[in-house]
């Protein structure tokens, strides 16, 4: 994991944000993100609280609002999802602009969406301040276990080889002729399919005698060992400790 490897969700900078050691930004999102969730569905303005807490930590990593917002867009699966909910599910029911909805499906759809965007917001902004390299790192110095990292490593790392592999193999496709049209062209698509996972599995094959003649005994070596100070873990966990408030007050109030 020596070698750097950015990703498109990455954003470049120098905020105090970005200069957060991973395992703390690691830590704060899952607190954050479980704090959230114990949040009761009721407690509308708690949400709201959230979200002014996330525009903080955007504006403090200088992370603009399009970049966040564009990139929200891959949990619209999940509001399809909450938006039948109000329809298909049972209980007492109210009409609203003429339709009958279910006022557990009302609440429910809430509850979806109101989470989901928080969690998919702190996400993105840990993935906007924290290159993919640092957040395998962070994941290591949290003893998550050595072979899942080891597992997410290689697939970061290989993910766009085998991309551009894909991209070689349909130029060479069309280069003579071929264009699929319909499920008569199947046939070559799934015998492309094949062939990218033979020359795939031998890649690895190969990377892996490369690994073991290097002196690889199951476990990566350790470049970066990046620790924390108490400052920098007080700057984290303030986003999860004033969310923690706010669930409290979401209880009591």
């Amino acid at each position: 994991m020596g070698a750097g490897h950015s990703h498109r969700l990455y954003r470049h900078g120098h905020s105090p944000v970005h200069a957060l050691p991973p395992h703390t930004k690691l830590a704060a999102v899952l607190a954050f993100v479980i704090v959230v969730v114990s949040t009761p569905r009721e407690a509308m303005w708690a949400f709201a609280a959230y979200a002014v807490l996330l525009a903080a930590v955007a504006y403090a990593a200088r992370v603009p609002a399009a970049f966040l917002l564009k990139r929200l867009l891959i949990e619209v699966p999940f509001v399809a999802f909450a938006v039948l909910l109000p329809f298909v599910a049972e209980g007492e029911r109210v009409d609203v602009l003429g339709l009958s909805l279910s006022v557990n499906g009302l609440w429910g759809a809430w509850n979806v969406l109101a989470k989901g965007t928080l969690g998919v917001a702190a996400s993105v902004l840990l993935a906007a301040t924290t290159e993919l390299r640092e957040l395998l790192h962070g994941l290591q110095r949290l003893k998550l276990p050595p072979l899942l990292v080891q597992i997410a490593s290689f697939m970061v790392r290989y993910g766009d080889v085998i991309t551009d592999e894909m991209r070689r193999m349909r130029i060479a496709r069309e280069s003579r002729g071929f264009e699929a049209r319909g499920i008569r062209h199947w046939g070559v698509l799934a015998k492309s399919a094949g062939a990218l996972f033979i020359r795939s599995y031998e890649r690895g094959e190969r990377v892996h005698l490369a690994m073991v003649s290097r002196g690889y005994a199951g476990v990566m070596p350790v470049i970066d060992e990046v620790a924390a100070s108490r400052a920098q873990w007080s700057y984290a966990l303030a986003l999860p400790c004033a969310a923690l408030v706010v669930c409290l007050l979401g209880w009591t109030l």
